[in-house]
């Protein structure tokens, strides 16, 4: 009875939340050019500082001209104009050099093409004495690039590079953190930082992103950590009500072993049309059945097979024909379990029809299915399949083929004193049989005066 199968597999959404969901380059680009707007350097005294920023009006005016290029997506224009000034006279410093070489990424990040971006922003991080908003904001982006080509390890080792410098980092960034180790498989490595992600956002009074508690959840899944990853799914159903978590939830109580608050949400969602077909239809048979319901497993089975959503194959059949036998619907039992025998080559399914004739008093049909179950072989318990052909049989009045089998059951030592008991019961009505059977010596008849000479001598 159990869900995780399918309904617990990672989300696409988890594999690729990092790949352009947090990939803002271009906000960062406008943000860091209009701070960086032409203007007089002003040293501080009161401590030593890195070289101020500070960007000379012709190069300025020449990023914006490029930038207006890259957003009107003429690359290959923009990427010439920027090859252009850095290989100009002017001698550029090395904020300029940053920013030029953050336009740059930014242009190949749009062209989609990664690896010539991360070139890029690594080219950023390579000026010295950056001021740290563009070192942070570099770092993170680089990491989300690095996310986008599959490069966890690199990404882990960015992200590490980014909360080396950042005195309190954000939400975001410890979510990057456990982003990383979740898709290289550390998961346990992963839970800390995403927790404390979402913590923060519970100090703050904010409800945690949808993606954040999948993550999570998703983690302690991989670990089989079923008691946390159902208080996760918990606070997801409450922020995020949805019906895939619900039907996920039931599959965390089936781990837990509750099927009781395993059935009563899957029967609810079925009651309101959400599940359907095959697996959820079936998993709600057998959980009916675990607790004892066999009537309601059989109209849930019987109603989608009709409607085509659980194919009629052996084993559904199957399963649907003990439902109607668990509920002493022998007459119901029947026609499913005998296409299943039918189709298949298991000779339990002929034994168990066997038995549903048998209930009825079908004594003929009960004993051809035993005896083509015997023959298919392969039982179980043999002894108890001789046991029922020979009860058909007895029934049928044929009396000695039914000692024949009941002598092959007592073989066995586990049917030997049912089958010897049923073996006298045979021969005591085989005697009866041929007594009324046995015919009287013929009386020839006498004369009557034979009849009345005998009288009188008898008389004298």
């Amino acid at each position: 009875m159990k869900l995780l199968n399918k309904s617990l597999m990672i989300p696409e959404s988890l594999k690729t939340s990092v790949r352009g969901r947090w990939l803002v380059p271009g906000l960062a680009i406008v943000l860091a050019l209009l701070v960086a707007a032409p203007a007089v350097a002003q040293k501080k005294k009161t401590r030593k500082t890195k070289q101020t920023v500070a960007m000379s009006q012709p190069v300025y005016e020449k990023l914006m001209e490029i930038q207006e290029l890259v957003e009107a997506e003429q690359h290959a224009e923009a990427q010439a104009k920027i090859k252009e000034i850095q290989q100009g006279k002017k001698k550029l410093s090395p904020y300029e050099k940053a920013q030029i070489w953050n336009l740059s990424g930014y242009d190949y990040y749009l062209q989609e093409r990664y690896k010539d971006a991360i070139r890029a922003y690594e080219q950023v991080l390579g000026q010295p004495e950056l001021p740290e908003a563009l070192q942070q904001s570099t770092l993170k982006t680089l990491a989300q690039l690095e996310f986008t080509i599959e490069n966890y390890q690199q990404a882990l080792e960015t992200i590490k590079r980014l909360m080396a410098i950042v005195p309190e980092p954000a939400a975001d960034v410890y979510m990057l953190l456990g982003q990383a180790h979740f898709q290289m498989e550390h998961y346990k490595e992963a839970i800390p930082p995403i927790k404390t992600a979402i913590k923060m956002y519970h100090d703050q009074g904010k409800v945690p992103r949808e993606n954040w508690l999948l993550l999570l959840r998703v983690a302690y899944w991989e670990l089989k950590d079923f008691p946390n990853m159902l208080t996760v799914l918990e606070e997801l159903i409450a922020a995020y009500p949805k019906d895939s978590y619900i039907l996920t939830l039931a599959g965390v109580y089936s781990e837990l072993g509750d099927t009781k608050k395993q059935l009563a949400l899957t029967e609810a969602l079925y009651e309101s049309g959400y599940i359907e077909g095959k697996s959820h239809a079936v998993n709600l048979a057998n959980l009916y059945l675990l607790h004892g319901i066999p009537y309601k497993a059989a109209k849930v089975l019987e109603k989608e097979m009709a409607a085509g959503n659980v194919e009629s194959d052996v084993r559904n059949l199957r399963l649907l024909s003990q439902a109607w036998y668990q509920a002493r619907e022998d007459k119901k039992a029947i026609p499913p379990l005998k296409l299943a025998a039918e189709e298949s080559d298991d000779g339990e399914l002929y034994i168990r029809l066997a038995q549903s004739y048998i209930n009825l008093e079908r004594w003929s049909e009960a004993a051809a299915s035993a005896k083509k179950g015997l023959a298919m072989g392969d039982l179980k318990r043999t002894d108890t399949a001789n046991i029922m052909y020979g009860m058909a049989l007895f029934n049928q009045k044929k009396l000695e083929q039914a000692r024949k089998v009941f002598q092959l059951a007592r073989k066995d030592k586990r049917s030997k004193r049912a089958a010897g008991q049923w073996i006298k019961y045979v021969d005591s009505e085989i005697r009866r049989r041929d007594t009324l059977e046995q015919k009287l010596p013929e009386i020839k008849a006498r004369n009557i005066d034979d009849i009345l000479k005998a009288n009188q001598e008898a008389a004298d």
